[in-house]
């Protein structure tokens, strides 16, 4: 089997990747390039959700307690009594727990990115060939399920 199949048009393109995908070759071993986002390809290799969201759910819930627990306790240890004022009250605590669960959870989803991108990665990077306006199919290995 060949490691890379180079179409002009787009149906035939299409057609091979159903075949490969019909023939067992597993998703994760095709990449393709395109001039432009083809979707139908990716109805054909039926791409799994990536777990990036599950990094960003942990980074912000810890942002939130975190900033709960913060202001909670920052109140307690050092309390401002004035005028009958409750020493916790929920919503200045509100404003710091927000910042603080949109940052972690930016920080962590980044940080997740990464760890599933397997970046940095120069070798990922760098591409010999320039394919214009062709559609590519490139097998990184004959491996088939």
């Amino acid at each position: 089997m060949k490691n890379q199949f180079v179409f002009e048009e787009k149906q035939q393109f299409l057609q091979q990747l159903e075949k490969l995908v019909k023939e067992g070759v597993s998703p994760e071993a095709i990449t393709l390039y395109t001039p432009y986002p083809v979707h139908e390809a990716e109805e054909i290799l039926q791409i799994k959700t990536s777990p990036l969201r599950y990094f960003t759910l942990i980074g912000a819930l810890s942002g939130l307690l975190f900033g709960l627990f913060l202001t909670i306790w920052t109140s307690l240890d050092w309390p401002l009594i004035r005028g009958g004022k409750p020493i916790l009250a929920f919503p200045p605590f509100i404003i710091l727990a927000f910042e603080l669960t949109v940052l972690f959870g930016g920080v962590i989803s980044f940080i997740g990115y990464l760890l599933l991108a397997k970046l940095p990665s120069v070798k990922r990077i760098v591409q010999p060939e320039e394919y214009g306006n062709q559609f590519v199919i490139h097998l990184q290995n004959e491996d088939k399920k």
